[in-house]
């Protein structure tokens, strides 16, 4: 697998819950991403989420279509995610949801990482193009 790391800026936009994510008292989030660097372009999120602020713990559930380009190379894949905190420590689990890729990212597998540090969001991806 190849690595490259950079950075994203992300909006966020908080939306209502449909009756069964209300009824788990999950919460409903829609992110825009703008990638720069190796991995340039832009995504869209759709989450779903649960949090317990008072012990820091909770996970959330995601998909994300991204748009743009690795190493220069055109197209999209979808980013399928699946991560928790327990009581402030961080499990990711952030893959490229298989035969997602278009273009010349066709062939494109690999996981990510996100870190924020000091309010800036940057990403670690483990990629590969056949």
């Amino acid at each position: 697998m190849n690595e490259m790391k950079g950075k994203f800026d992300i909006s966020s936009f908080p939306q209502s819950p449909d009756k069964a994510a209300a009824a788990i008292g999950a919460m409903v989030m829609h992110f825009e991403k703008t990638f720069t660097g190796d991995l340039s372009g832009k995504s869209i999120v759709s989450m779903l989420g649960l949090m317990n602020k008072d012990l820091g713990s909770g996970g959330y559930v995601a998909l994300e279509k991204f748009e743009g380009t690795v190493l220069g190379k055109k197209g999209c894949f979808c980013l399928q995610h699946s991560s928790s905190m327990n009581r402030g420590v961080p499990t990711q689990k952030i893959s490229v949801v298989p035969d997602s890729g278009t273009e010349e990212l066709k062939s494109i597998q690999g996981d990510m990482i996100i870190d924020i540090v000091e309010g800036q969001h940057y990403y670690t991806f483990h990629y590969q193009l056949s």
